[in-house]
């Protein structure tokens, strides 16, 4: 359990960390408490928190194709596979092949699976809510910003040009940075099929 005490240490360490490590120490316990959640509406709606966003986001495109919430996820479409068969044998999900190209599978939700395509108190999604109802929308806009940012830099692994390494290499160019991100392109090409 956690005590008022330790949810101020979000904002204000005992130590000074500096910039870099004091953000890191945020991030960790945002990874914490959503691995927590997870863990807790495993228990309370039967579905876990990378589960329930699945199906939030096939409730909301009926018949995606699988490799459009791959990307919409970040997720290596194997990654994604795993946790579609997971709701699969649950009874939540259900897909089949796209009638204009065999290789490609479309996704939709069964009955079962609608059930819980509905705001649901003890989500992840619901705290996610509450925060962004409480949040200025520049502060909102601002975190997003430095999140994808974040995301982008992890991804890349590098930042710069003939950067040296912590050996004292230089390296080379890096690859391009992709333009706005594949949801984006996802949600553009799923708003204009409605």
């Amino acid at each position: 359990m956690t005590d008022v005490r330790s949810r101020l240490d979000l904002l204000e360490p005992e130590l000074p960390l500096g910039g870099p490590i004091d953000f890191l120490r945020l991030i960790w316990a945002v990874d914490h408490a959503l691995q927590r959640r997870s863990k807790s509406m495993a228990a309370t709606i039967g579905i876990t928190g990378p589960q329930r966003l699945v199906i939030r986001i096939i409730g909301r495109f009926p018949s995606i194709h699988a490799k459009q919430l791959a990307d919409i996820l970040h997720l290596h479409p194997s990654s994604l596979t795993a946790v579609l068969k997971r709701l699969e044998r649950r009874g939540l999900v259900r897909r089949w092949p796209d009638g204009r190209d065999r290789r490609r599978w479309l996704l939709g939700l069964t009955r079962q699976g609608q059930t819980l395509n509905r705001d649901t108190p003890g989500t992840i999604e619901a705290a996610v809510q509450r925060t962004l109802k409480t949040t200025a929308p520049r502060d909102v806009d601002g975190a997003r910003v430095v999140l994808s940012t974040l995301a982008r830099e992890l991804l890349d692994g590098r930042r710069g040009v003939n950067s040296q390494t912590a050996t004292g290499r230089t390296v080379g160019a890096f690859r391009k940075r992709r333009p706005a991100g594949p949801i984006d392109a996802v949600t553009t090409t799923l708003a204009s099929r409605r």
